[in-house]
């Protein structure tokens, strides 16, 4: 399996994703599955006479997925792919994997907040690389200044759809696997006044990270794209900015620039607790 792709770089690596990611959904799923392990047949059984049949591709299929399709969803994101055929000190997309799942929108909003630096409300190339570059130093690697340029091309041009030259909010989440949105668990519309407000407590609690009582900086940030993307799913930074503005002018009684949780109970309709 090494040999195969003993030199592959990350350009390389972006051809093949692109050719398999044939819909451009972000995964390689279904029939771009089985065609994906169709053509890693092929180069296994270069030099050999084996005739390459369907039931070959199902169990190479079958023994690659069980390592590699961390999701268990049955099929790959781009990360599980490159686990699999990047080496190691080539795979810059490992570097993107952490100990535990980005499942916190107010930590996703804190890092969007610290490199869109002009707040245009996208990340341009030069921020990318920063980022990349802040990464690296994070998990004390060293990287050539021509590496972080390839590195940070490859990704521009995996995520950047419309191919403007910069990434938005939801290209990031992509990036960094963020994690399914906290809100879809809870039904509001279809609970008793009751169980709404235990259901307040579990979201208040979830956003506010500092333990404060209060939403401030990229907690409020957090609450707002979650909250926005149940009826909107595609947000921009742009968007992001507007509902946040309103919701303060709405939800910020005394106007600290901070929603308290009273202040967002009010604004719910409900009486909680301070």
């Amino acid at each position: 399996m090494d040999s195969i792709f003993d030199n592959l770089d990350a350009s390389g690596f972006l051809e093949i994703w692109q050719h398999f990611d044939a819909d451009d959904n972000g995964y390689i799923e279904g029939k771009e599955l089985d065609a994906f392990f169709r053509h890693l047949l092929k180069k296994l059984s270069t030099g050999t006479e084996d005739k390459i049949t369907e039931e070959k591709v199902q169990k190479l299929k079958k023994r690659f997925m069980s390592a590699y399709d961390a999701s268990a969803h049955g099929r790959l994101q781009i990360q599980e792919l490159a686990n699999m055929m990047l080496p190691k000190d080539e795979n810059f997309l490992l570097l993107f994997r952490r100990e535990t799942p980005l499942d916190n929108s107010v930590e996703f909003m804190r890092i969007w907040r610290k490199y869109d630096a002009d707040s245009s409300g996208f990340i341009s190339a030069l921020e990318l690389k920063n980022f990349l570059q802040d990464l690296f130093l994070q998990h004390k690697k060293v990287i050539s200044p021509s590496k972080l340029d390839e590195y940070t091309d490859a990704i521009m041009k995996i995520f950047d759809k419309n191919k403007d030259g910069r990434l938005d909010l939801n290209d990031l989440a992509k990036i960094l696997a963020l994690q399914e949105n906290f809100l879809l668990q809870f039904k509001m519309d279809a609970c008793s006044k009751g169980d709404r407000k235990r259901d307040f407590e579990k979201i208040f609690a979830h956003y506010d990270v500092s333990k404060t009582g209060a939403l401030e900086g990229p907690e409020v940030d957090g609450f707002v794209k979650d909250m926005m993307e149940l009826v909107k799913p595609s947000i921009s930074g742009i968007d992001l900015d507007k509902f946040r503005q309103i919701l303060l002018h709405h939800c910020d009684v005394n106007k600290d620039g901070k929603i308290q949780k009273n202040e967002l109970a009010l604004c719910l309709g409900l009486k909680v607790n301070p």
